[in-house]
C-alpha cells in the first residue's frame, strides 16, 4: 500500500513540475534590426548590452541583428532568416545612416522614394507574422549643431519620412534624430563634429550607447 502511495505521490510531483514548467511564460523576444551601429550594440558597452542590464532577462530576450554597411534593402533581403524565422514579439527597425551616408564617395546610397518603399515592405512583412514594430529615425552623420554637417539636409528628409511612416502605420516612433539633435544643442558647447555621442561622427561611443539605450527602454517596458 505504502509503495503505491509513494509511487502515486512521485507521479503527482512530476506532473506538477511538468505543468509548472509548461505554464511558465516564455521571455518576450526583442530583435534589433539594423546596420553596424546595431552590430556594435551587442559589444560590452553597446546599447543592446546595456538594455539587457536594465531588464529582467527572465522576461525579455534581446537579440542583435545588425550587419555593418547594411542599407534598407539589405535588411529586406535577410529579413526572413534574421527576423521572421526567430518569431520575435517586438522588432526595432533602425536603418538609414548608410542609405544617406553612402551617397557620398561611392555614390551607393538609396534614393529617398526607394528607401521608403523598402521600409514600408519591412513593416508589412514583420507585422504580417504578428510581431510588433518600433520605427527608429537615423541619428547623426556628424555632430555639429544647427544643420551644418555635410548631409544634414538629406538626413533630416529621411528621418521625416520615417516619422510619416510611423504616423501612417500607427506605429510607435523612437525619434533618435530629434533626441540626438536636442542633446547636441545642450551638450556640444564647442560644436565638435564627433566625440559627444559618437566616436567617428556616426558610430556610438559609450555615452552614445547609453543615450540610445535610454531612448529605447520605454518601448520595451
Amino acid at each position: 500500500m505504502n509503495k503505491y502511495l509513494k509511487s502515486g505521490s512521485l507521479i503527482a510531483v512530476i506532473a506538477i513540475l511538468f505543468l509548472t514548467t509548461a505554464m511558465k511564460p516564455k521571455p518576450k523576444k526583442v530583435i534589433f534590426f539594423g546596420d553596424s551601429i546595431t552590430q556594435m550594440g551587442v559589444w560590452k558597452n553597446g546599447y543592446i548590452s546595456l538594455l539587457k542590464k536594465s531588464l529582467d532577462t527572465t522576461k525579455f530576450e534581446l537579440i542583435g541583428a545588425g550587419i555593418g554597411g547594411n542599407k534598407v534593402y539589405d535588411l529586406y533581403l535577410r529579413m526572413e532568416d534574421d527576423v521572421l524565422n526567430k518569431k520575435p514579439d517586438l522588432v526595432f527597425i533602425y536603418v538609414g545612416i548608410n542609405d544617406v551616408w553612402h551617397k557620398l564617395g561611392a555614390k551607393t546610397g538609396t534614393d529617398y522614394d526607394k528607401y521608403l518603399k523598402f521600409y514600408q515592405a519591412l513593416i508589412n512583412k514583420i507585422q504580417a507574422t504578428g510581431s510588433k514594430v518600433v520605427l527608429c529615425t537615423p541619428s547623426v552623420i556628424g555632430e555639429r549643431k544647427n544643420g551644418t554637417n555635410e548631409i544634414d539636409g538629406d538626413l533630416d528628409k529621411y528621418a521625416a519620412g520615417i516619422r510619416d511612416l510611423a504616423a501612417k502605420n500607427n506605429l510607435p516612433l523612437c525619434d533618435l534624430r530629434k533626441a540626438f539633435l536636442d542633446y547636441e544643442v545642450a551638450n556640444n558647447t564647442e560644436d565638435k563634429d564627433r566625440g559627444i555621442l559618437t566616436s567617428d561622427k556616426v558610430h556610438l561611443n559609450d555615452t552614445g550607447n547609453r543615450f540610445v539605450s535610454e531612448q529605447m527602454l520605454p518601448f520595451i517596458k
